[in-house]
């Protein structure tokens, strides 16, 4: 008799059991436990097995740099505006920007058609929308068909050690220049920095030769060498036409032989080029793409 009710209490245990977790199961079932939400990214960092890393919107969209832009302005208006359509972030924070881009190299301009425009590190942010069959219809994610467009469109890489402008040559004397130093007004395609400061070249340098620095950097302030090493340059440039030289211990970045350099009077200002005409025009010139090679 005894064996009989242990064996009963067994059963109802293993019963009570089961039908305790099954309820728990059945209540864990009706009341899943909601997904956490995705955080999704503003601006992004996007990868080209051609073009590198570069930046998107939160959809994986392209944005871009325009040449002209070197004051930190935009100057794509008008039809270019249908084209190139502005990009802009409304209280941009940090936990809004993809892992590697920093919040303080970002900012915000007002375009001459009162819209609101994203900058990285001064530079204007665009879409891409071409026109197609009268339509302009915009990029989708991982297109970069606007890169090069014109030779002024660049994707808006995070990292590049050379950019390159579009602008009006005005020297330190006041006077406007053309791209052959002559005094007048014309547009010249050259190089800057990052941020979209002036870079030029010595006439007196040979290949791979500074021939201006002295070795205790007693003048590098009126003309300071480009100091770097980095080679990141916009597509249309020919990449092995880049190196770096040491000089004195420090790491100069030159283009066909030429040694780059800054221009103290310039004052870290985006788009100065007043270096053009000092102390006369032609001595340092701005470094241009097709810029005849060093000897």
């Amino acid at each position: 008799m005894k064996l009989k009710q242990i064996k009963f209490a067994v059963v109802a245990v293993i019963a009570t059991t089961l039908f305790v977790s099954c309820s728990s199961s059945d209540k864990e079932s009706d009341n899943p436990t909601p997904p956490t939400p995705e955080l999704k990214t503003e601006v992004n960092l996007s990868t080209s097995t051609t073009l590198g890393s570069y930046l998107s919107d939160k959809d994986g969209k392209s944005l871009y740099f325009f040449a002209t832009d070197a004051n930190g302005q935009a100057s794509c208006t008008g039809g270019c505006e249908a084209v190139w359509p502005p990009f802009y972030v409304d209280n941009l924070t940090a936990d809004k920007l993809a892992a590697g881009l920093t919040l303080s190299d970002f900012g915000t301009i007002t375009t001459s058609t009162n819209k609101k425009q994203l900058t990285y590190k001064g530079w204007p942010l665009y879409y891409y929308a071409p026109s197609v069959n009268g339509t302009n219809t915009p990029e989708t994610k991982g297109q970069t068909t606007g890169d090069g467009v014109g030779g002024v469109w660049f994707i808006a890489k995070p990292d590049y050690s050379i950019m390159i402008v579009r602008s009006q040559l005005l020297g330190h004397d006041g006077k406007n220049y053309k791209s052959d130093y002559t005094v007048g007004d014309g547009l010249t395609t050259y190089f800057t920095d990052a941020n979209g400061k002036t870079l030029y070249t010595f006439k007196f340098d040979n290949s791979k030769k500074n021939n201006y620095t002295n070795a205790d950097f007693s003048n590098n302030a009126v003309w300071p060498i480009y100091e770097t090493d980095k080679i990141v340059v916009p597509s249309i440039l020919d990449k092995s036409k880049f190196s770096v030289i040491t000089v004195f211990g420090k790491s100069q970045l030159i283009y066909n032989g030429w040694p780059l350099y800054y221009f103290g009077q310039d004052a870290n200002i985006r788009g100065a080029n007043k270096g053009i005409s000092f102390p006369s025009p032609g001595v340092w010139p701005v470094p241009v793409k097709d810029i005849p090679l060093a000897i």
